[in-house]
């Protein structure tokens, strides 16, 4: 972690010389790797599910789907590789995405996550809408808000599959929030839901949660319990020092596996990724589009 905290130690420093704080959309991003595992359970039908079109508009910078032979795409992919050999060392089924705090592209990271590994693992992906307070996904997705967790916890005698959806004609499966919580807490920590997201998770090769930031709320503690690893993402200019220190200190028990570092500044390679992308697709027109996700060793 120390290359991050160097990292954003840097960028605040530069920030109080210039007196202000950017929160320009990301301009790339960096995955820096811990390390973590992985288990496949053997996949079950969800024939019954709802089919639902995703209505994306090429703003919503989803480009797992809108550009996926950017090079943002293939950044995404690069992250997709990587989960892929941390299942070789441990259990790695289920993988919460969070931040340390808000505005640092968590939910977006989420969404390229899952379609990436839907298109290219080719197994059953789920991504659940984990972020009870401030539901983003839907939107993203081009959606209006779906009926999901909210429904599913007011009526007791209903199935958590009555309320997941099939995203067109890709292996991935969307599970969403259906409306905010004022506390969710209470529904996350019940036996209920810790039971049947267990049973869910058994049902998908991959399960990608959209949680809340580690700060304010203790939401993102509580699904680090329930997933076998978390993915941090943090967003140059944006994340503060002390507060990601202290949301990583709440965990009871850290499972990072992972740090997204989302609006790096450094292109020493992107103008090579640039040639090549634009020579293979015989256009420049992906060019300013690549320069959205960088990723280092």
């Amino acid at each position: 972690m120390s290359r991050l905290y160097e990292a954003l130690r840097k960028s605040e420093q530069e920030n109080q010389q210039k007196g202000v704080i950017t929160s320009e959309a990301p301009r790339s991003t960096e995955v820096l790797t811990t390390v973590a595992p992985t288990m496949v359970a053997a996949p079950i039908e969800l024939e019954a599910a709802k089919t639902i079109q995703p209505q994306i508009l090429p703003e919503s910078h989803l480009v797992a789907l809108t550009e996926p032979h950017s090079l943002a795409a293939e950044k995404f992919r690069v992250l997709l590789t990587r989960l892929d050999n941390l299942r070789s060392q441990r259990e790695l089924k289920s993988v919460q995405v969070t931040s340390g705090v808000t505005d640092e592209g968590k939910t977006l990271i989420s969404a390229n996550l899952a379609v990436t590994l839907a298109r290219h693992s080719q197994t059953r992906i789920l991504l659940v809408e984990g972020d009870l307070h401030n539901p983003g996904l839907h939107s993203l997705f081009g959606l209006s808000r779906l009926n999901g967790i909210c429904q599913w916890w007011a009526d007791s005698k209903s199935s958590i599959t009555d309320f997941i959806y099939r995203v067109g004609d890709l292996p991935l499966w969307y599970l969403p929030a259906g409306g905010k919580f004022e506390e969710p807490g209470t529904l996350l920590q019940s036996s209920r839901f810790t039971e049947t997201f267990a049973q869910l998770a058994g049902l998908f090769d991959w399960t990608i949660v959209d949680s809340t930031p580690l700060l304010p709320m203790a939401d993102a503690n509580i699904w680090n319990r329930l997933v076998d690893g978390m993915l941090l993402v943090v967003r140059e200019n944006v994340t503060p020092i002390n507060p990601l220190k202290k949301g990583l200190a709440s965990l009871d028990d850290p499972k990072l596996v992972g740090v997204v570092l989302n609006g790096a500044s450094e292109f020493d390679r992107v103008s090579y990724y640039d040639q090549y992308y634009s020579t293979r697709n015989g256009s420049k027109k992906n060019q300013a589009k690549n320069k959205a996700v960088e990723v280092h060793e």
